[in-house]
């Protein structure tokens, strides 16, 4: 694939990807988009930090959101507070020029309050790391009766930092009918079991490790 306008995304967004200056889909970036956009499928992707995963899973997130309805339609899951801000920052750049958009990131060390706060105006889609998200959620401050995607980011980071618990009762709160997206530079056991127990005939991208770098 050549370019992001064969993929099929808006013009609003294609016009922040300009800005940004990215010329050609990543590998994964290739294999996902269009998959994402024309399918509900669940999809399990082995891709490393710096392929571009972000804008993978991301610009397909923006493209189907639905920006005339302020409910929570999309949730990003990830390990740290660090890669829950960048993935927000992201979004938004690839966001800017969606009118209407609004996405607000929940994570821990930081006032509960003013997250809250940013989710009563209105998040179409929320970027949260397992704890907060888990806490938002038992405040019935974070509500996911219309997600109709999740991302699990990093998803062997998150179990290997102990957020079993955490998936599972974020996981167990939602509608039935939900696409998943697993991003996992490793696909361990105990990812497979989350892969297992949430996720249905799931689809598999695989993109050659071009970035070793990223394990450091």
């Amino acid at each position: 694939m050549e370019s992001f306008e064969e993929i099929g995304l808006s013009g609003a967004i294609l016009k922040a990807i300009n800005d940004l200056g990215f010329e050609k889909p990543t590998p994964i970036q290739a294999q996902a988009i269009p998959l994402l956009l024309s399918s509900d499928q669940d999809v399990i992707a082995s891709a490393q930090t710096g392929t571009g995963k972000t804008g993978a899973f991301g610009l397909p997130l923006l493209h189907m959101t639905d920006v005339d309805d302020s409910s929570t339609q999309g949730l990003v899951l990830c390990p740290t507070r660090e890669l829950c801000l960048q993935i927000t920052k992201d979004l938004q750049q690839f966001g800017k020029y969606i009118k209407g958009l609004n996405i607000v990131a929940v994570y821990g060390g930081a006032s509960i309050r003013d997250q809250i706060r940013a989710l009563n105006k209105g998040a179409q889609i929320v970027v949260a790391t397992p704890g907060r998200a888990k806490d938002l959620l038992k405040r019935k401050r974070l509500v996911l009766d219309n997600i109709n995607r999740v991302v699990l980011d990093e998803a062997d980071e998150m179990l290997t930092m102990g957020f079993k618990d955490e998936l599972d009762a974020i996981l167990g709160a939602m509608p039935e009918e939900k696409q998943i997206l697993l991003f996992s530079a490793t696909m361990s056991k105990r990812i497979r079991s989350i892969t297992k127990t949430y996720m249905d005939d799931p689809a598999q991208i695989e993109t050659e490790r071009v970035n070793t770098a990223a394990k450091n």
